[in-house]
C-alpha cells in the first residue's frame, strides 16, 4: 500500500466502500460458501480487523509537528499533550504546509508508513449522512444511534448498517455473498481469536471462534489411537455421546455444534501442527499472539484450501479517562510492534499484497484533557496496512 495523495486516497476509498459493501460469512460440512453465479477464486486474499477496545485518543497517534499547529494542538491538549521533540516524523505524499509526526511508542508503524506500507483515514467514523456542526447541534438530520456510546458505537462499526439496527456484521454479510464460490474451504471464511463478535454474525454462514493461541483443545482427549489410553477412551465415550439419538431438536442441535467443535479443532490443530515454522519474531503480548496465530493460519492457507478469509483480533484498555499519559504508550506501542510484525510475517510468507490489516476503534476522545485523561468523543484516525491493492481487485465480488 502507498501513501496516497487525497484525491488517489477517495478513489480507492470508493473502491474500497463497494467492496465492502459487496462481501459476508460460514464453516460447514467442509464450510462452504459463495456467489451461485460465479466461477471459484483461484488467488487468495485476507482481512485483518485490528479492533482496538475502548476508543483510542488517536489524537496523539498522529500530531501536527509544524511549530504554528504544534502549539495549537499542545494548548488544547493541555496536559494530554505529546512532546513536540518526541514525534516521530513522517512525510506524506500530500503535504498541505503542515509536518506531523506519529506518537514516540510507534516507530514500527512509522517505519511502514515511510515505506509505503501503511496509511492513515483521518476524521473516520460512524455516520449516516454528511453533517456539519450546526447540524448536530440543532439535530436537523440523522446522527447514528446512541453516539458516544461504547457498545453502540461498536455496533455501528461492526455493522455499518447506519441508523438502522442490525443483526448480522459486515464481514458476516460478505461471506454469505461468497460461500458458493469458496465451496472447497475446509474452514469458515470468518475467523475470530476474540471471541464472537457481530462483525462476523450472519443470515448463512457460521464464524469459527479460537483462542489467541489457536483452537482450544478438549481437556482431558487425546487422538493416540491407543485403546489403553485413558484420555483416547474419555474422548471416544464423549463422542458416542455425540452420535447419540436424541429426541429434541435443543439436543440435536447442541450435539452438532459439540461435533464441529471437536473436528475443527482436530483439523486446524493438524494443519498448523504440519505448518512452517516462522522466523518472524512477535511482541510476547495478547495481540502480538493473536496475530502470530493469525500469521500461522495464513501459512497452511493452502492445506485447508483457504481462498477467502477475514480475520477479527482485538486489544482492550483504550477507555482513557483517568491514567491515559501512563496507559497510552504502551498501547500504542503494542499496536504498532504486533503489526510491523504481522506485516514482516507476510512478507516471509509471500503475500504481503495479498493481505489487508485495518484498524477500528469505538470512537476517539476529546480534543481537550478532564485532568487525567481525555473522554468519549466521534469522528478519529485508523489507519491501514499493506495490501490495498486488494481491496481494488475485481476478483472480490
Amino acid at each position: 500500500m502507498k501513501k496516497l495523495n487525497r484525491r488517489e486516497f477517495l478513489k480507492k476509498s470508493t473502491a474500497t466502500a463497494a467492496v465492502t459493501a459487496a462481501m459476508a460469512q460460514y464453516p460447514g460440512a467442509a464450510f462452504a460458501q459463495g456467489f451461485a453465479a460465479k466461477a471459484p477464486f483461484n488467488d487468495y486474499k485476507a482481512l485483518v480487523c485490528v479492533f482496538m477496545h475502548g476508543g483510542n485518543d488517536s489524537f496523539n497517534m498522529v500530531v501536527p509537528r509544524s511549530d504554528a499547529e504544534y502549539n495549537l494542538y499542545a494548548q488544547t491538549r493541555q496536559n494530554m499533550a505529546v512532546l513536540q521533540a518526541d514525534l516521530l516524523a513522517i512525510n506524506p505524499n500530500n503535504p498541505d504546509g503542515t509536518d506531523y509526526g506519529l506518537h514516540p511508542s510507534m516507530s514500527g508503524l512509522q517505519g511502514l508508513f515511510e515505506s509505503g506500507r501503511a496509511a492513515f483515514v483521518t476524521n473516520v467514523g460512524p455516520l449516516v449522512s454528511p453533517v456539519t456542526k450546526a447540524e448536530y447541534f440543532n439535530q436537523s438530520v440523522t446522527l447514528p444511534p446512541q453516539l458516544f456510546s461504547h457498545s453502540d458505537q461498536q455496533d455501528q462499526w461492526y455493522t455499518l448498517k447506519g441508523a438502522t439496527v442490525s443483526k448480522t456484521g459486515w464481514a458476516g454479510r460478505i461471506a454469505d455473498l461468497m460461500r458458493v464460490q469458496v465451496t472447497n474451504q475446509q474452514l469458515a471464511t470468518n475467523v475470530s481469536l476474540s471471541g464472537n463478535s457481530l462483525f462476523q454474525s450472519a443470515e448463512d454462514t457460521v464464524a469459527y471462534v479460537m483462542g489467541g493461541g489457536g483452537p482450544i483443545p478438549f481437556t482431558g482427549f487425546s487422538n493416540s489411537g491407543d485403546p489403553d489410553d485413558l484420555f483416547f477412551q474419555q474422548r471416544q465415550a464423549f463422542e458416542r455421546i455425540l452420535s447419540a439419538s436424541y429426541d429434541t431438536i435443543y439436543e440435536r442441535g447442541f450435539a452438532e455444534v459439540q461435533q464441529r467443535a471437536v473436528d475443527t479443532a482436530d483439523l486446524v490443530n493438524a494443519a498448523l501442527d504440519g505448518g512452517p515454522v516462522l522466523s518472524t519474531v512477535f511482541p510476547s503480548t495478547s495481540l502480538g499472539n493473536q496475530l502470530r496465530t493469525v500469521a500461522e493460519m495464513i501459512s497452511v492457507r493452502d492445506v485447508m484450501q483457504m481462498e477467502r478469509q477475514i480475520f477479527y483480533v482485538s486489544l482492550g484498555g483504550f477507555d482513557s479517562h483517568d491514567d491515559q499519559v501512563q496507559n497510552q504508550p504502551g498501547l500504542l506501542g503494542s499496536i504498532s510492534e504486533s503489526m510491523t510484525a504481522f506485516y514482516n510475517a507476510t512478507v516471509e510468507l509471500g503475500v504481503a499484497n495479498s493481505v489487508t490489516s485495518f484498524t477500528q476503534s469505538d470512537f476517539a476522545r476529546t480534543l481537550t484533557s478532564n485532568g487525567d485523561g481525555t473522554d468519549h468523543a466521534w469522528g478519529g484516525i485508523q489507519f491501514v496496512g499493506d495490501g490495498i491493492c486488494m481491496a481494488l481487485s475485481p476478483i472480490w465480488p
